[in-house]
């Protein structure tokens, strides 16, 4: 399911407290996301985040977290890795003790981390801000909307969003006549492309790169292909990720992997149009708002010739 900007903000009538006199109950409000309803309390105090792509969100906001997995944390992030900030373990695997530990307020996850929300809900209120990469932007602004209204700075998410629409339009017009372009991700030697509608089909879907292959496999770890077939292709651009500068694994570099006499054969090796991406932007954090806003401005420069 993909999560849903759509949220009903409650206030609990006053209530008398001992002496007679009347208190506000604390505001909720509740957001539909991609495991379901879940009722959170507006401005919740203590916030521990699992997904860097929410991370990155509230970060260009201004909006503080508690506790994030500090062994996974990217060097764009490396401002959360102190003490101010509890470890509450990897992308992957809680720390539940320590979650528990943190008495949170709000729990977030996403595509990584989706899968214990059932534990961690049991813990504190938890919402899954998962991207779909069927419709990337749409979940994105999405996920960035029911942030705002948590956080309450709804106008603050609507001006980044409308910066973003306009950089995604200005983007279009750069890249309509640019001609056709592979995705590839190199990883311990290896390729694989990714098309339309796959975890990097932002590119096609939203930034109007035209595809060299429509019919690549819509996975998150895209199609091994051969060297062969990127010649056979013969793409205008290659746009690529190395995966493995991304994740800090030892490995040939992405500019290694590529340069070979099938790869140097295409129009986009001989017209110097290989653009490798930011791997941290593209591959570890991979949505939230600051992100794809810079993912779209480097995009634009890149085809800007």
């Amino acid at each position: 399911m993909t999560a849903c900007a759509d949220a009903t903000a409650e206030t609990a009538d006053p209530t008398p407290d001992a002496r007679g006199a009347t208190v506000d109950e604390p505001a909720e409000v509740t957001v539909t996301h991609a495991q379901g309803e879940t009722t959170v309390p507006v401005n919740p105090e203590v916030v521990l985040t699992f997904d860097l792509a929410t991370l990155d969100t509230l970060d260009v906001l201004g909006i503080g977290v508690d506790g994030v997995p500090k062994s996974n944390l990217p060097g764009r992030l490396a401002a959360y890795d102190t003490d101010d900030h509890l470890d509450i373990g990897t992308l992957f695997e809680p720390d539940y003790e320590a979650v528990n530990a943190a008495r949170p307020d709000l729990i977030i996850v996403a595509g990584r981390s989706s899968s214990a929300l059932p534990e961690l809900d049991k813990i504190a209120p938890t919402i899954d801000l998962s991207n779909d990469w069927a419709d990337f932007r749409t979940s994105i602004e999405d996920n960035s909307r029911i942030l705002g209204q948590i956080f309450d700075v709804e106008a603050e998410v609507d001006r980044l969003i409308a910066d973003l629409d306009a950089g995604i339009t200005r983007t279009r017009e750069i890249t309509a006549d640019a001609g056709e372009a592979l995705i590839v991700l190199t990883a311990g030697g290896e390729v694989t492309a990714y098309g339309p509608g796959s975890r990097f089909g932002f590119l096609h879907d939203e930034l109007g790169v035209t595809p060299a292959i429509e019919d690549v496999e819509e996975a998150t770890h895209g199609e091994a292909i051969s060297f062969e077939l990127i010649a056979e292709t013969d793409p205008d651009w290659l746009v690529v990720v190395d995966r493995d500068a991304a994740t800090g694994e030892a490995g040939a570099a992405a500019e290694q992997v590529l340069d070979n006499e099938l790869v140097a054969t295409t129009t986009a090796w001989s017209e110097n149009q290989v653009h490798y991406v930011d791997p941290v932007d593209w591959y570890i954090i991979n949505g939230g708002l600051g992100t794809l806003q810079r993912v779209v401005d480097e995009v634009a420069g890149a085809f800007d010739r």
